[in-house]
């Protein structure tokens, strides 16, 4: 399949296909609420995974969130304090990890745990936010900025794929059309 000269590759992260014909799951908390909330959810997913056919579940909770809108919005837990939760829902659980970086800085401690980098929709467009993520060597999901129009991303993917990592997956996050109006 091609979206204007985009080709469409599988990757493996952990033991699930990624980008084949079968469907995978990217879930959990969006950030770090508290180890209890944590194991909760890991455990209402590890349920899912053996009710339906799917490819795999991916676990997904970030560490920090620092996109919020407001600075008196929760961010999480913290680089240190959440790569150590995300190692125990990996060990318990065995799922492969994803989290989102928010500074390029994070790519290669997280890199010791997560099994896929994340990268915020704001910061798509940050040619050396986006290299240095994809340098770290784990498969990347890149959101695409709602402000950005589909094929964009090929530019975007190519920035990743510049440093030699080929394990690069955008999401679809929808796009805006003026204020406040996003579609997806």
């Amino acid at each position: 399949m091609y979206l204007r000269g985009m080709k469409t590759r599988s990757i493996q992260v952990g033991n699930i296909p990624c980008g084949g014909d079968q469907l995978f799951l990217i879930s959990g908390p969006c950030v770090i609420e508290g180890r209890d909330t944590m194991m909760a959810v890991a455990e209402g997913l590890a349920e899912l995974r053996e009710a339906l056919p799917l490819a795999g579940i991916i676990y997904k909770s970030s560490f920090t969130k620092d996109n919020r809108s407001s600075v008196d919005f929760y961010q999480g837990p913290g680089l240190d304090e959440g790569l150590k939760l995300l190692q125990e829902v990996k060990e318990q659980f065995n799922f492969p990890l994803l989290t989102d970086i928010h500074q390029a800085d994070q790519a290669m401690p997280a890199s010791e745990v997560v099994d896929v980098l994340q990268t915020p929709a704001f910061l798509c467009r940050q040619t050396n936010y986006i290299t240095r993520v994809a340098s770290a060597g784990l498969p990347v999901n890149i959101k695409k900025g709602q402000f950005l129009s589909p094929w964009e991303m090929k530019n975007v993917s190519d920035k990743a794929r510049s440093t030699g990592n080929e394990q690069i997956m955008v999401c679809e996050r929808g796009a805006s059309f003026g204020y406040n109006n996003l579609v997806s």
